[in-house]
């Protein structure tokens, strides 16, 4: 499976991007606003269970290597978990290509490849209390803030709400 965008390619990941798995979730800069630093055996653990072929009924995430096109780099990782019902959106690009607009474009390429590919039609993405930036990138992509969970979630040993944002494409006729 591969899905295009103007600049960007998105394929399922594979063995071979094991560093950038590993760099995307122990880069202080990537992951300050998302969770604490996992073990590497953690790290190792998810992974792998992003490996296998993935299907809509897989009950797996889809993870997805985000690369440019224009210089054949994997700048980061996309994709959702589908629960029948609804698929929540994930995405951890490296810091030296924040700010470019990768974020938003590979979710919107995403999810227009879910709609079309697999007729989902409920989205959500759920980002800690304090990233502005993941919040504005949802925003961009068509999602609206649902509901707010207080102190649900440590990082750090602080503790911030949940905001949850959900996007409903079927309602947008």
């Amino acid at each position: 499976m591969q899905i295009t965008t103007q600049r960007l390619s998105m394929c399922q990941i594979t063995e071979q991007d094991w560093p950038l798995f590993l760099r995307l979730h122990t880069e202080s800069r990537v992951i300050e606003k998302c969770f604490d630093q996992p073990s590497d055996d953690d790290i190792r653990v998810k992974f792998e269970s992003r490996l296998p072929n993935w299907s809509v009924t897989s009950g797996a995430w889809l993870c997805l290597v985000i690369t440019d096109v224009e210089t054949n780099t994997a700048v980061g990782i996309t994709g959702f978990d589908y629960d029948g019902r609804s698929a929540e959106v994930g995405y951890l690009l490296l810091p030296e290509y924040f700010g470019l607009g990768y974020a938003t474009e590979s979710l919107l390429g995403v999810i227009a490849w879910a709609m079309r590919v697999h007729l989902i039609s409920v989205f959500q993405g759920i980002v800690t209390e304090g990233n502005v930036v993941s919040e504005k990138v949802l925003a961009k992509c068509g999602f609206k803030l649902d509901e707010v969970i207080p102190q649900a979630y440590s990082i750090g040993g602080v503790l911030y709400a949940d905001w949850i944002y959900k996007l409903n494409t079927s309602s947008q006729a």
